[in-house]
C-alpha cells in the first residue's frame, strides 16, 4: 500500500506515518518547501505524478486560544485550501481512500456531555476558534459529499476522525501559538530553570478537557481505516460520517496543570488570569462508536506526560548542542 501522509512534520502526521511505516506500507511523504498544499496546481501534478493509494489528510494550520484569536483568517483561509485542495485532487487523480482528521473543536460550545457525533452542528461554535472549526467541518462535510455523490460509481471511500485533545512527543512548543500541554510543559521548564516562584495560566483554570496521547491517537486511525466498508458504514451515517477518538474522561486545566508541575519538577506556585478566555467549558467526547470497533487508548495521561516531557528535554538538549557548535 503507498499511502501518503500529508503533514508528516506535525506532532499527528510523525505519529501516522511511524506507525503506517512499522505496518510495512509505503510511506509517501513531502515537506512544504517540495509541495505546497495551498497551491492547487501543485497538488495537482503531484498526485498525478504519484501512484497514491491512500491519503492520511493530517496537514492543519494549528494552535492554542492565543494563535486562534491571533490569526483567525489564515487558520480558516489555510485549512479550507488544504482540505479542499487535497480531497478534490485525490478524486480527479482516482485515490479511492483517504482520511481525513478533524478537531473536537466542531462541536457546538455548550454541546451536551460526553459528546456523540450527531452534536455536530447542533449549536453555537466557541468564538475563540470558530474559524478554524469550521474549516475543519467543511473538511468532514466534502468526505461525506464526495461519498455521497461518488461512492456507487467511482468507489470513493473517504472516512474522518474527531481526535480530542492531542499531546505527545513531536508537539509545538512556541511560546504563544502552541495548544495547552506543550504550552504548560515549557512554561514549568523554564520557571524550574529559572527559578521562577510562579507560573501564570490563562483563565480560570476550572475548564475540562480530554487528552489522548498521540500514538493512540494513530492506532485508532488506522484502525478506522483498517475496518471493513460495511462495518465503518454501521458506525457512521452519510451525513454523520465521522468517528470521535479521545481518552473517554476528562480533568480539569488546572489538575493538569499540577500532574505537569510533578512531571517536570517544578515546586512553585500556580497562577490563573481569570482576564484571559478559557474557552469551551468542556469538552469530553463520547468515544463508544470507537471502542466498539475494538480501539481502546493505551497510555494513561500522566504516562502520557512523562513520556512527553522527555522527548521535549531531549529536543532542548540536541538545540543547545547544535547552538554550541
Amino acid at each position: 500500500m503507498r499511502i501518503f501522509v500529508a503533514g508528516h512534520r506535525g506532532m499527528v502526521g510523525q505519529a501516522l506515518a511511524s506507525h503506517l511505516g512499522r505496518q510495512g506500507h509505503d510511506v509517501l511523504v513531502r515537506n512544504h518547501a517540495e509541495l505546497d498544499l495551498l497551491d492547487q496546481a501543485a497538488v495537482r501534478h503531484f498526485f498525478a505524478s504519484e501512484s497514491v493509494n491512500e491519503v492520511y489528510l493530517a496537514a492543519a494550520r494549528v494552535g492554542g486560544i492565543h494563535a486562534n484569536m491571533t490569526y483567525p483568517a489564515q487558520f480558516i483561509y489555510e485549512n479550507l485550501m488544504i482540505a479542499a485542495n487535497v480531497t478534490h485532487q485525490a478524486f480527479l487523480a482516482g485515490v479511492k481512500r483517504m482520511l481525513f482528521l478533524g478537531s473536537s473543536c466542531i462541536y457546538p460550545r455548550l454541546a451536551g456531555q460526553p459528546i456523540r457525533e450527531e452534536y455536530l452542528l447542533d449549536g453555537k461554535l466557541e468564538s475563540t476558534n470558530e474559524p478554524y472549526a469550521i474549516a475543519k467541518i467543511a473538511g468532514l462535510k466534502l468526505c461525506e459529499s464526495y461519498n455521497r455523490q461518488y461512492g456507487a460509481s467511482h468507489g470513493i471511500d473517504y472516512r474522518s476522525v474527531m481526535p480530542t485533545n492531542l499531546y505527545g512527543p513531536g508537539d509545538n512548543y512556541h511560546p504563544e501559538n502552541s495548544h495547552v500541554v506543550p504550552a504548560l510543559i515549557r512554561r514549568f521548564h523554564q520557571a524550574k530553570l529559572e527559578n521562577a516562584p510562579s507560573v501564570l495560566i490563562w483563565g480560570s483554570g476550572e475548564a475540562r478537557r480530554d487528552f489522548l496521547y498521540v500514538d493512540d491517537m494513530a492506532e485508532g486511525c488506522i484502525g478506522v481505516m483498517s475496518l471493513p466498508r460495511a462495518v465503518y458504514e454501521q458506525q457512521t451515517a452519510p451525513m454523520r460520517g465521522h468517528i470521535n477518538l479521545g481518552a473517554g474522561d476528562d480533568i480539569s486545566i488546572a489538575e493538569l496543570a499540577e500532574l505537569i508541575r510533578d512531571v517536570v519538577g517544578y515546586t512553585g506556585d500556580i497562577r490563573y488570569d481569570r482576564t484571559r478566555p478559557d474557552g469551551t467549558p468542556r469538552k469530553l467526547l463520547d468515544v463508544s462508536r470507537a471502542t466498539s470497533i475494538g480501539w481502546k487508548p493505551r497510555v494513561p495521561l500522566a504516562e502520557g506526560l512523562r513520556r512527553t516531557y522527555a522527548a521535549y528535554q531531549a529536543s532542548t538538549r540536541h538545540i543547545e548542542e547544535i547552538e554550541h557548535v
